[in-house]
């Protein structure tokens, strides 16, 4: 599990495809990897990967195709990303659970600064619209945001100046793809609901 606070940005350093998919060697400019070992979970760009080598500012992950068909941004060499250690029971949970489980990829609509704050909206696809909710949490690239409006199969945010500094959601512009996952809660109320109807 993780929160959607993101650590560090890192970079994909290689890309190498191989039977079933890619290992990716990622570079991280200062997540502490003292406390990680192989086997841990490290989300990237929203992603959760398991890390099967580990350097002292590097980690390997293997990413199968079925991972590759269903996000977006883990195959492009030299990209920047995300990262995220898994989270320890007694860490604070400062955005919400996430499990680095992708639920879709968006397109971003539209990103403009508004003064005080940067405006992003994203198309999602309509089978995810049902779960997103203003004043509900949703992670876009594996950062944890809040949903002020809900459109159609749109919905929009505002990011802060530190979230821009902290993430590489500053690199968004109008086409880009995102990954997004839904709140947990709302994927559990869905199949309650829906159980006995089968």
């Amino acid at each position: 599990m993780f929160s959607g606070i993101i650590e560090d940005v890192g970079m994909i350093a290689k890309a190498e495809e191989r039977e079933g998919g890619l290992r990716l060697t990622v570079a991280a400019e200062s997540l502490d990897m003292s406390d990680v070992k192989i086997g841990d979970s490290i989300a990237v760009n929203g992603v959760c990967l398991t890390a099967v080598e580990i350097g002292s500012r590097t980690f390997v992950a293997d990413v199968s195709v079925e991972t590759l068909n269903c996000t977006t941004g883990l195959e492009k060499q030299g990209s920047h990303v995300n990262l995220e250690k898994a989270l320890r029971l007694s860490d604070r949970l400062g955005g919400h659970l996430v499990s680095g489980h992708v639920d879709g990829v968006g397109e971003v609509v539209a990103f403009n600064d508004i003064g005080d704050s940067w405006r992003l909206i994203v198309r999602a696809p309509h089978a995810l619209v049902k779960y997103i909710a203003a004043k509900g949490s949703v992670a876009v690239n594996g950062v944890s945001l809040t949903v002020n409006r809900v459109a159609g199969d749109e919905f929009e945010m505002n990011l802060i100046p530190h979230t821009l500094d902290a993430t590489t959601l500053n690199e968004l512009k109008q086409g880009l793809q995102v990954n997004l996952e839904i709140d947990l809660i709302a994927r559990y109320v869905e199949r309650m609901m829906t159980a006995d109807q089968e």
